[in-house]
């Protein structure tokens, strides 16, 4: 079973680690320290999705050399802010990428296999799109 546990450092500083002892330091925005904790959720969704895409592009032997991921996440303006749009760009940077390819490997990342996108589909409608970079 995962799990994850929280310290107070100071402040509204506070120290995350994950059940593999890895750890990531969130604060408030005001304290400025660490990842804003609501803001981690969009860090965990584009990292979920990169893992997939990384494997799947691999499996199609697609020559990937390069991919960044970004989340924009639209929250309602009243507590307690929930995420309601959340958008994921796709950088892929390669030679010869396949679209086909590559919308496939997305596809499947947000409805098959990232956990993280399954979690957070039933509050927030998520968007998806894509650039590919020959090298």
């Amino acid at each position: 079973m995962a799990h994850a546990t929280v310290k107070w450092l100071s402040s509204k500083t506070f120290v995350g680690t994950d059940s593999g002892n890895h750890s990531v330091v969130l604060s408030t925005k005001e304290d400025g320290v660490g990842v804003k904790p609501s803001e981690m959720l969009l860090v965990a969704l584009a990292a979920c999705t990169s893992v997939d895409v990384v494997d799947i592009m691999e499996k199609k032997r697609q020559k990937l050399i390069g991919l960044e991921v970004r989340a924009d996440g639209e929250q309602d303006p009243n507590p307690p802010w929930t995420y309601t749009r959340i958008r994921v760009h796709y950088k892929l940077t390669g030679k010869g990428l396949k679209a086909k390819d590559v919308e496939q490997a997305i596809q499947l990342s947000e409805e098959k296999y990232c956990s993280v996108a399954a979690t957070i589909k039933g509050k927030a409608e998520i968007t998806t799109d894509y650039e590919i970079i020959g090298d």
